[in-house]
């Protein structure tokens, strides 16, 4: 089925390549054993970077295989001078594997400055951000006292202007309270009066109320008429006029209760 082919593929199942047991005659090299580091995983199976390895193992093995005896002066200085010219090529391959290793990391590390400045710009973009608003709310606030002072300030000169000669005015106490407006049915907080502070002198205090012995006494005191009510059924009305003739809500009524029986 779908689960078990899901859950026991052959991918969860692979295993290493077999690599079998061997033995090596003395006096031979075999090739594959300078190979021995490449393990399945790393560097198995082997790519463009592993045969370049295995070509200058081989071609370092056939150089080895040239290089002439030391039976003489002249082969011993042919052969230093090979050992030289081995000895600069590969430093210069080791150079030139620095140099793409280097590049490399300066590539990693391009990618990474980059990032961390892409970081750095939002972090200042939300710190801008962060002061624009705080510098925005500052401002809201100063525009608001300026306008609260400028309101204070033109009453005080609508105030200065009433009385612009300076001259003292009497009282006018029918003015005051003919205006439900004034200082005498409205006043004012800032002028120094608090209306909550003598709140409680409108509260309802009674003995009647307050106590269950005042509810009793109250409750004796209610007239029977009060408590119990008495409905008087009234009286039907007419339906035949003096004439003889049956009105039209008399027919009606008539049938309703022909209908009701």
């Amino acid at each position: 089925t779908l689960g078990t082919q899901t859950d026991y593929r052959d991918g969860e199942a692979q295993t290493d390549p077999y690599s079998p047991e061997y033995i090596v005659h003395g006096g031979s090299v075999p090739e594959i054993l300078a190979l021995a580091t490449l393990t399945w995983g790393r560097g198995l199976p082997a790519g463009q970077a592993e045969m370049v390895i295995i070509d200058r193992i081989r071609e370092k093995r056939a150089w080895e295989a040239a290089l002439p005896p030391m039976d003489s002066p002249s082969n011993i200085a042919k052969r230093l001078k090979m050992m030289e010219a081995m000895e600069r090529k590969e430093w210069a391959y080791r150079e030139e594997e620095i140099d793409k290793l280097q590049k490399v990391q300066l590539k990693v590390f391009k990618e990474l400055l980059l990032r961390r400045e892409e970081d750095q710009d939002e972090l200042d973009i939300m710190r801008l951000c962060n002061q624009w608003q705080n510098h925005q709310k500052a401002k809201e606030e100063k525009i608001r006292k300026i306008q609260r002072d400028c309101a204070l300030m033109l009453r005080k000169l609508i105030a200065k202007r009433k009385n612009l000669m300076g001259k003292l005015e009497r009282r006018d106490i029918i003015k005051e309270y003919n205006d439900f407006s004034s200082q005498i049915y409205a006043p004012l907080t800032r002028n120094g009066f608090f209306p909550d502070n003598t709140s409680d002198c409108y509260a309802v205090k009674n003995f009647y109320l307050n106590t269950f012995a005042g509810l009793c006494e109250l409750d004796k005191s209610v007239p029977d008429s009060v408590s119990q009510l008495k409905i008087k059924v009234p009286k039907p009305k007419c339906t035949i006029t003096k004439t003889g003739y049956i009105k039209k809500a008399g027919r009606l009524d008539a049938v309703l209760a022909q209908v009701h029986q």
